[in-house]
């Protein structure tokens, strides 16, 4: 193993572009581990952790870019580090205006003086303050970075609220403004629903069956993952309400979380209760009575809360087809004694949710790393027991790594661990297509679902799949699905259908 490092001072590249870049890194022959990023203390402490901080990389500073690449001995380190800075090189377009973008957020807005929204992808030490520059110039927010403190999200939707400006974020992942899709989208039509959502991959579940139903979408205004919380007080959750009830296109609503602070939902409803527009609301486990006091339509699921909101909107008669459970019976005549149990491999937090809470909902014991209920509370290095289900999306998967809708390499890895688990019955998995995504999340899964059928060899294993996208999303959706079948794997057609399909199969009562 050769270990080559690079210290590129003074020049900083957004941490989405830098997901992106460690992700190809990562592919370049001869590399066995690339590592591409901003010198935060976080970042060290993971090389620390990995054995490769070098006294040079533990001083650089927090302007400084890393690059370290871990090779095999015989392979060329000035050509591999080479490609990797070709790569960084190549994250944007080329031609004259684009050698020399703005480099501070007034010189983006004297450039552009039209522009009247900001999309800040910064290190968290840097975030609040770019944000609320952002803010007083009178632009709207969407901040992709995390690692901002509690303090900083309240302080900086406090002011978008009195400014009359959205703060979608911190850790906002998707949002759809004016059908322009904003860090991880999917390709959908425009249309009368409008959305606002604590969930990214709810989201996208709740806009992409609403395309597939036949639906549009006016706007999507993610609030980032605690606007709910009693902390917050779900400010941008309650703007996002008035700001979709004030636009003429959008005729309904849909609302999409976990389960907010008993007080915060309060708030919500009663801001729902005055909207003047239909409102489908889906809290993952949430009150279905709290929600209809307020007037507005209780979803059970992210396909119910699309289908609702087309009925309301387009087409009052559209329907989803009935889960095919006719092979469930097969399958487990298949199964062991002793295989009992799922596994779920998600990219995904909510779609995650969704198909833990069809286990829950079905009376099974489920461990997760974000269970509600410390006692079933697991961690990421945890080995799976019983019915697991893992968001590999969560930010103790991602300290210093790119989310895995763009680098799945740990999820690959865990895959075929539980494969040789014999009490494992099912694993399932999502793959997230569209904006930001990898190229090809399931070609580059294919050969760890191989090498799980091998160490499951003697046994059978149901590999349940469930592809997140539209046909208009690239990769195709249906070569995705394709190549998943090809591969034996069992593919569902909505987050909702996976996690009872997964329950129907793993459920006591129908146990051999």
């Amino acid at each position: 193993m050769s270990v080559t490092t690079l210290i590129k001072k003074n020049t900083y590249v957004d941490s989405v572009s830098l997901m992106s870049i460690s992700t190809r890194a990562n592919d370049i022959a001869g590399v066995e581990q690339a590592f591409v990023a901003m010198a935060t203390e976080m970042n060290k402490a993971v090389l620390s952790d990995l054995d490769l901080l070098s006294p040079e990389l533990a001083d650089a500073g927090g302007s400084d870019l890393m690059i370290v690449a871990v090779t095999a001995p015989d392979v060329d380190r000035d050509q591999t580090l080479a490609q990797i800075e070709a790569l960084l090189a190549r994250r944007g377009p080329v031609g004259d205006e684009a050698a020399s973008p703005p480099r501070t957020l007034g010189a983006a807005v004297a450039s552009d003086p039209d522009a009247n929204l900001a999309v800040i992808a910064v290190n968290g030490a840097y975030a609040a303050r770019e944000a609320r520059a952002a803010l007083e110039n009178d632009l709207h927010v969407l901040l992709f970075s995390d690692n901002v403190s509690v303090d900083d999200e309240i302080a900086l939707k406090t002011l978008a609220h009195e400014k009359g400006l959205l703060m979608m974020g911190p850790d906002c992942g998707t949002a759809i403004i004016n059908g322009t899709a904003l860090c991880f989208a999917n390709a959908v039509r425009r249309g009368p629903i409008g959305i606002v959502a604590a969930s990214g991959t709810g989201s996208q579940e709740v806009s992409a069956r609403i395309h597939e139903l036949g639906g549009g979408v006016s706007q999507l205004i993610g609030t980032g993952g605690r606007d709910l919380s009693a902390a917050v007080g779900g400010i941008t959750m309650t703007d996002g309400i008035r700001a979709l009830a004030a636009d003429d296109q959008t005729k309904a609503i849909v609302l999409v979380s976990k389960p907010p602070a008993p007080e915060v939902e309060k708030r919500v409803l009663a801001e729902v209760a005055t909207a003047g527009k239909p409102v489908v609301v889906y809290f993952i486990g949430g009150s279905e009575a709290a929600v209809t006091a307020a007037g507005a339509r209780f979803a059970a699921s992210s396909q119910d809360a699309a289908l609702q909101a087309v009925r309301l909107t387009v087409d009052a008669g559209a329907a989803v087809p009935a889960l095919d459970t006719s092979a469930v019976a097969s399958v487990r005549a298949r199964l062991r004694p002793e295989q009992r149990y799922a596994r779920g491999l998600f990219c995904g937090g909510t779609l995650c949710d969704e198909s833990m809470y069809a286990l829950l909902d079905a009376g099974e014991a489920v461990y997760s790393n974000i269970q509600r209920d410390p006692a079933f509370l697991v961690r990421a290095g945890d080995p799976g027991r019983g019915h697991t289900f893992l968001d590999f999306g969560d930010d103790e998967f991602t300290a210093g790594r790119p989310h895995p809708m763009i680098d799945p390499s740990l999820r690959l890895e865990r895959l075929v661990a539980e494969a040789a688990d014999p009490s494992v019955a099912v694993i399932v998995m999502d793959f997230v297509l569209g904006f930001g995504a990898h190229e090809d999340p399931v070609g580059v899964t294919l050969p760890a679902i191989a090498q799980a059928r091998a160490q499951a060899a003697g046994r059978h294993l149901e590999i349940v799949g469930y592809v997140l996208g539209t046909d208009r999303d690239t990769p195709a959706l249906s070569d995705q699905i394709s190549a998943l079948e090809a591969a034996g794997v069992t593919v569902m057609h909505s987050s909702t259908q996976t996690g009872a399909y997964v329950g129907a199969v793993v459920r006591k009562e129908t146990a051999a």
